[in-house]
């Protein structure tokens, strides 16, 4: 599981995708408490409150005696909607869901933004730019652009990319070491490229994630464009107000 995000959000996230991907159907019995404790390797108590939270939405009905089912509210559960809630291993765990249905890699002359973001000398004239769009549940979600210096890019093969995301072949396969990250997001509309790779109208609301990813000494490997159907993503960020020397501050939990 991620590290992370709130234990019980995790289960509670996880639960979420079961039902998404039918491994619990509609107005099925989910397993008890214990059992999921068990499987989850956590106390009945975390279960217990992500349970909880799932029944509050809808999504999980509980009945004494009997146990926990799901939902045979059809309408909600097709119109759940995925959440960014602030936290990278939350991102990283629903794109983990996702299927790559194509990708394109291909070495073009970089643009002067790319560069400037990427901090490439000036006799380094190119990079390697991967695009690739990816499905959850039968529809695409994400068309995504990352760009990376050449002796990185070079190493990545687009047959790798079905079957990993491009986080684990630069970590895992390539030993780079990443240490933090610069993310931006904000609301965008789509252009053509994007609504055509979509699969949605010119000019519909989208949801834009742009990520530069450093590894020691502050040094950018790699920069990421995603754009996300906003008929499917939303953002949420936890508001916490603490009492200051007499001052309410609104701080974002994470």
């Amino acid at each position: 599981m991620a590290t992370l995000l709130p234990v019980y959000y995790q289960i509670k996230q996880t639960i979420k995708g079961w039902i998404l991907s039918r491994e619990f159907n509609p107005g099925g019995k989910i397993p008890s408490e214990n059992e999921l404790a068990e499987k989850f390797k956590v106390s009945r108590l975390t279960v217990r409150q992500a349970i909880a939270q799932l029944v509050q939405e809808g999504f999980l009905i509980s009945k004494r005696g009997e146990g926990t089912f799901v939902t045979r509210n059809q309408s909600l559960i097709d119109g759940f909607s995925l959440e960014f809630t602030g936290f990278m291993d939350d991102l990283f765990y629903q794109i983990s869901r996702s299927k790559t249905k194509s990708v394109q890699i291909q070495q073009i002359l970089a643009p002067k933004l790319i560069k400037k973001k990427l901090e490439l000398p000036d006799q380094q004239k190119e990079v390697i730019q991967i695009k690739r769009v990816r499905f959850l549940e039968g529809k695409s979600f994400a068309f995504t652009v990352n760009y990376l210096p050449l002796r990185i890019g070079k190493r990545v093969h687009a047959k790798d990319l079905y079957r990993k995301s491009l986080m684990y072949i630069l970590e895992q396969d390539l030993g780079i070491r990443f240490t933090e990250a610069f993310q931006t997001i904000q609301a965008s509309f789509a252009d053509r490229e994007v609504s055509e790779q979509l699969e949605i109208t010119s000019g519909s609301p989208v949801l834009f994630v742009e990520r530069i990813m450093y590894t020691d000494h502050a040094k950018p490997v790699e920069l990421v464009q995603s754009s996300y159907r906003g008929d499917l993503y939303k953002y949420i960020v936890r508001l916490k107000n603490l009492k200051r020397k007499g001052r309410s501050i609104w701080t974002m939990q994470a």
